[in-house]
């Protein structure tokens, strides 16, 4: 499967629209698009509304860019996450440490 991301800025916000799976093969991808923009001191919402799947490699990525977003005094933000993904942050307690908020970041 493969993974598409399409970017939208707003205000201080930059926000990521994710769609496909995020898993060894696509995570590259995710890590291209995803770490420069932590470094802009902006805040991160990343939409993972159209995403079904998510590994290990997919969850390292988010924690990178939470440490690098944190750094540059920014904030990383994920939202629209299915029950089945959401459930994997919970597992993972990744929830304690990322913002989640509900819903989509509005397409």
């Amino acid at each position: 499967m493969n993974l598409t991301i399409r970017q939208e800025n707003r205000l201080d916000t930059t926000v990521l629209f994710l769609s496909g799976e995020i898993d060894a093969y696509t995570a590259p991808k995710l890590r291209e698009e995803l770490t420069p923009l932590t470094e802009l001191g902006r805040n991160i919402k990343v939409d993972l509304t159209d995403v079904h799947y998510i590994d290990s490699t997919g969850l390292g990525i988010f924690i990178g860019a939470l440490k690098a977003t944190h750094i540059h005094k920014g904030d990383l933000i994920l939202t629209g996450m299915t029950e089945r993904i959401q459930r994997l942050f919970t597992i993972t307690g990744l929830n304690e440490v990322i913002t989640i908020e509900e819903g989509e970041a509005s397409k």
